[in-house]
């Protein structure tokens, strides 16, 4: 692991869905219900895919007939509103409240790097209380949406560090290409097939993976 980051870690990238929250089933709902109100099928495992990578939008423009595409805003807003009948669905990830505050005892920084739009995302961490730990947020409407790696070079540099001592969790393979093209070191997060220069399934393997480059935690006052 030394190997990775020679010249130690000093910040993580996380992704949100999936990363940071469990929420692949509630998207899910989110997306099939919308179907449902139009009559259609649900999903198709590659549509399932595709949504959990993309953004809402593109997600919607994806599953939806583009005969259709002129009610979407209506029936998200109306009918199968996400902040309303989605959002109380959320839970994060196991583990991962202890591994974000281990990383500040640590002074590691830390920041989001999310294809939700900024304000879906303000939502999440607002209802999790969670603000606090990540500076900056970078979503899909303040910076290209992943795979481009535009907002986690943007990232690196609002930190003033070398991408080589940046890791970002993610667990899709835009979350792989955006770490590859802004040359951070990538961990595969869950228990897919998705594989990085760390793999792992939960935040205890990802704790015990760095654990021999974290700096050390920050002296009692």
């Amino acid at each position: 692991m030394s190997a990775l980051f020679p010249h130690g870690l000093a910040g993580v990238i996380f992704d949100c869905d999936g990363v940071m929250i469990d929420s692949r089933e509630s998207n899910n709902i989110f997306y099939n219900r919308v179907l449902e109100h139009f009559d259609l099928p649900p999903m198709t495992l590659e549509q399932e895919e595709y949504c959990f990578m993309a953004t809402a939008l593109q997600s919607l423009l994806h599953i939806v007939p583009p005969h259709l595409h002129d009610q979407i805003e209506y029936v998200t807003r109306e009918v199968v509103n996400y902040r309303r009948d989605i959002l109380p669905m959320l839970r994060l990830q196991p583990g991962f409240t202890d591994f974000i505050d281990d990383l500040r005892d640590r002074r590691v920084r830390m920041a989001v790097h999310t294809n939700r739009r900024f304000e879906g995302i303000q939502t999440v961490l607002d209802i999790f209380g969670l603000p606090t730990y990540f500076d900056p947020v970078v979503a899909a409407d303040t910076a290209a949406p992943k795979p481009s790696p535009e907002g986690t070079r943007y990232i690196c540099s609002a930190w003033g560090v070398p991408p080589e001592t940046v890791l970002f969790v993610g667990d899709s393979e835009h979350d792989k290409e955006a770490a590859r093209g802004a040359g951070v070191v990538f961990a595969a997060f869950g228990s897919g097939s998705l594989r990085g220069q760390i793999t792992v399934t939960d935040y205890a393997g990802l704790h015990a993976a760095l654990n021999r480059t974290l700096p050390p935690q920050k002296a009692e006052a």
